[in-house]
């Protein structure tokens, strides 16, 4: 008597769960496409797309030089440094890339890069690292997170971390 009451019950509140279940489907579907219309979009920036002076006190500039966009050593950089894009944009970067030494861009002839040259700025445009071969994002993001201004930024976010 009690299996067929079981049986009753769980046959009468089906059609409530696949409903509840289609809504919760419809509802995932609808903050996913919200999430993506969102998301703020990250990625390199041609460095003619850039003006330098306009990144003051806004972004942190890396730049990627390189004579032609081949470069061996140009493509394993932007490959390293596109697995962590979400880490790079909370730091406040900006990621510019110049791959024509002809165009003499405004970013090039300020930082007279020679080859590749990966050049990690502060928010004052003040270079801080320069590296000629590629670097990986843990030690960019390291040598980010130990820039004076940075450190600032993150006793500002979270005051108790003094």
């Amino acid at each position: 008597m009690m299996r067929r009451l079981h049986a009753f019950v769980f046959a009468a509140l089906l059609p409530f769960a696949a409903l509840a279940e289609g809504e919760a489907a419809e509802t995932a579907a609808d903050t996913s496409v919200e999430t993506l219309a969102e998301a703020p979009s990250f990625g390199p920036l041609s460095a003619a797309d850039v003006v330098f002076d306009d990144q003051m006190f806004v972004k942190r500039p890396i730049v990627v030089f390189a004579d032609s966009p081949v470069d061996p050593n140009f493509i394993r950089q932007m490959d390293l440094l596109a697995r962590a894009y979400p880490a790079l944009e909370e730091r406040d970067v900006v990621l510019v890339t110049d791959t024509d030494p002809a165009a003499r861009s405004e970013w090039r002839t300020k930082l007279r890069p020679r080859g590749f040259s990966l050049v990690i700025m502060d928010k004052d445009l003040r270079p801080v690292v320069r590296k000629p071969l590629p670097w990986d994002v843990r030690e960019i993001t390291a040598t980010i997170d130990k820039m004076p201004l940075r450190r600032q930024e993150i006793l500002e976010r979270n005051p108790a971390g003094r």
